[in-house]
């Protein structure tokens, strides 16, 4: 594997360190919906303006609200997972042909 190679793995890395970033503030904003959080709140505001648009679109596609708990962001720790894991694969092997 030659610098092409490695540089493939770095940009697999960052992807792998993102999502996983991503996935954390999707599992915070999961945890303060539980809570009556104060939505002026710089911490709060963030979470929803980072997770609001992806739930959004997932919650039009699959209603997915039993008895008032919401499960869309489930749906969407499965999605990155395997966008995660996919990611992986799909950049080693990029990476091991070079």
């Amino acid at each position: 594997m030659g610098l092409f190679g490695e540089i493939i793995l770095v940009f697999a890395q960052m992807a792998n360190m993102i999502i996983t970033i991503y996935v954390y503030i999707v599992i915070a904003r999961a945890i303060i919906s539980w809570v009556n959080p104060d939505p002026y709140n710089p911490i709060v505001r963030f979470l929803h303006s980072a997770t609001d648009p992806v739930l959004y679109r997932i919650r039009r596609l699959l209603p997915l609200n039993f008895g008032g708990i919401d499960l869309s962001p489930i749906v969407l720790l499965f999605g990155l997972f395997a966008l995660q894991r996919f990611i992986g694969i799909l950049f080693t092997r990029l990476a091991m042909s070079f």
